[in-house]
């Protein structure tokens, strides 16, 4: 977006809503803008919280895919000697 376009756009706002609603418009972009970035910092804090609930289970299911793993070869080399 060039400069020329803002400043139609900042134009056109200060025209359909006049002068004494800027800061009243600015205001509520303002509080619109705190809300989306709260709400996205929510989100990703909710987000790490759950991998980071879920890490402890995952070591627990490697180490039983490894002991799993452990099992088939212990097996395999049974088979194979009779």
């Amino acid at each position: 977006m060039g400069i020329s376009e803002i400043f139609f756009i900042l134009f056109m706002v200060l025209i359909l809503f006049g002068a004494d609603k800027l800061p009243e418009i600015a205001r509520g972009l303002g509080k619109a803008a705190r809300q989306v970035r709260e709400a996205t910092d929510e989100i990703k804090n909710e987000i790490q919280r759950g991998v980071n609930e879920v890490s402890p289970h995952n070591d627990i299911v490697q180490e039983t895919q490894k002991e799993i793993e452990k099992l088939k070869d212990d097996l395999t080399i049974d088979k194979s000697a009779d």
